[in-house]
């Protein structure tokens, strides 16, 4: 197999009438999926384009998805963007691209205008109906390799300059395939999407689905601020299997929500991006006994997830739920310092290696070549790993246990402390629901945010028992609702500018 749309030949003629992709107004079929990729392929071909990168900018939808395909259909590479997004950074995003085609929906295409966006405008609903050039998309396959481009996501880039990741599709079908075996997808599995279709954690859902004939919903973003909703629309579309960030997760549990209802189809439930409070991931445990909970672990620039761990057995408080052991062909290198593979017990930094390396961040070379290393260890031919700046240690099962971003790592009081342990510690006090914690370099004080129903002092009086005295947080603030990313994770960025700007 050399493109991800080779999945998607067997499963429309096993399942052809039923339903991939649904969000709240439109459901496609796996023949009407295949109907409008096909569509949306031919129009781009007619437009003369080849191996080039596509600007998708729709709402979230069923019909999105569609547009994705179309773009590969056409032998190109879709860029998503988003009116979540600011308007700067698509702006940045649609320099670095170059792109000359946008493909918009009826909500975004006045939008596309605005930006002054100087390419071809096309909009999905007239390009998915015109119907397909078989000839040209034959043409368009019979060229394409599996080292060709499929997507280029942007992440955040700490000089502010958005990081365009670009993965091509041999990466994604490896990733795919490894992760679908530890999720145990079939043409059952009902999933319950969580994360934008403008970051690579939806590839969790959207390639399993189309490879398996499995089905998507697209859950309704208002409903991550409404857990009682949130768990009646997983038992009412009787959703099996969720991949969200650990937030999503907590959001549900933390609000006593399983008081009320527990999810009744869930069979599997994988998590990362974020560490698992262990109070919060017991609750899910105790309220659904029977599913499988799944720690993943993986950036960007690997094709998302890279590692996992099955959690198993009830956790204790203090302890970290691993993120286990590489997919299969992929490999680990936890490098110390010195350039040395760390031992058992020995804190080191995460390489990454495999066919899961991404191509790097498109048009930009000098940040690829920052991150997209020679191997250390290999030093006779090319050998590119990603230098992923996570910190871990091997636990004495052999299983990886994630420590901190070396970013999240401060001195203070001339102890070097892991914010993330500071939050970990909050995390165990009752009456707290979500926690974000925060350096202020310039007054070196340690500040924390949460939401919950304690006050400052008993969080303060808490911790006492828990951390010792240099790692007390200098700044305590409770938040009514906490500040998210557009991903859903906790958005420890903008708590920061929070309290930069309330305390100038």
């Amino acid at each position: 197999m050399t493109n991800v749309l080779d999945y998607l030949t067997d499963t429309v003629e096993r399942y052809p009438d039923k339903t991939a992709f649904a969000d709240e107004e439109t459901a496609l079929s796996f023949r009407d999926l295949k109907n409008a990729i096909d569509s949306v392929g031919s129009a781009l071909l007619h437009k003369g384009v080849t191996k080039e990168p596509i600007l998708v900018y729709m709402n979230k939808s069923a019909k999105e998805i569609a547009a994705f395909m179309g773009v590969i259909a056409a032998g190109c590479f879709y860029v998503p963007i988003d009116s979540e997004m600011p308007a700067m950074r698509i702006l940045k995003i649609i320099d670095n691209c170059n792109a000359r085609i946008c493909i918009v929906d009826s909500h975004t295409k006045e939008l596309t205008k605005d930006l002054g966006f100087e390419g071809d405008i096309l909009e999905y609903d007239s390009i998915s109906t015109q119907g397909s050039d078989d000839e040209a998309l034959r043409a368009a396959r019979e060229e394409a390799l599996d080292i060709d481009p499929i997507y280029i996501v942007f992440t955040s880039g700490s000089t502010g300059v958005p990081k365009g990741v670009a993965a091509c599709h041999r990466s994604v079908i490896d990733y795919i395939e490894q992760l679908s075996e530890v999720l145990e997808v079939d043409e059952n599995t009902v999933f319950g999407n969580q994360a934008p279709l403008y970051f690579d954690a939806c590839l969790k859902e959207l390639y399993p689905t189309i490879k398996f004939g499995a089905t998507t919903y697209l859950i309704p973003k208002e409903l991550f601020s409404l857990p009682l909703k949130l768990v009646e629309y997983l038992n009412e579309k009787k959703i099996n299997t969720i991949c969200w960030v650990v937030s999503a997760l907590t959001i549900i549990s933390a609000f006593r929500t399983f008081r009320k209802l527990v999810p009744q189809y869930l069979k599997v439930v994988a998590f990362g991006s974020e560490v698992f409070a262990i109070k919060q991931f017991n609750a899910w445990r105790e309220a659904c006994p029977n599913t499988k909970f799944i720690n993943l672990y993986g950036p960007t620039e690997a094709t998302g997830m890279s590692c996992y761990y099955r959690a198993d057995r009830k956790f204790e408080e203090g302890e970290a739920i691993p993120i286990g052991r590489p997919f299969k062909n992929t490999q680990v290198l936890l490098l110390k310092d010195d350039g040395t593979l760390a031992g058992k017990g020995e804190e080191g930094e995460i390489y990454l290696r495999g066919t899961c390396v991404t191509l790097g961040y498109y048009n930009d070379p000098e940040r690829t070549a920052g991150s997209f290393v020679q191997n250390p260890l290999q030093k006779s031919y090319a050998d590119i790993v990603y230098r992923t700046g996570d910190m871990a240690r091997y636990d004495d099962d052999g299983n990886l246990i994630f420590v901190s971003r070396r970013d999240n790592q401060i001195k203070h009081m001339g102890h070097r402390i892991e914010l993330g342990e500071i939050e970990a510690a909050v995390s165990q006090l009752d009456g707290i629901s979500l926690t974000g914690c925060i350096y202020d370099e310039r007054k070196e004080k340690i500040v924390l945010y949460y939401t919950g129903e304690i006050s400052d002092a008993d969080v303060i009086n808490g911790l006492k028992g828990l951390l010792p005295r240099y790692m007390l947080p200098n700044k305590v603030f409770r938040l009514e609702e906490m500040l998210f990313t557009p991903n859903g994770k906790i958005d420890r960025k903008s708590l920061k500018q929070k309290y930069i700007s309330e305390n100038e």
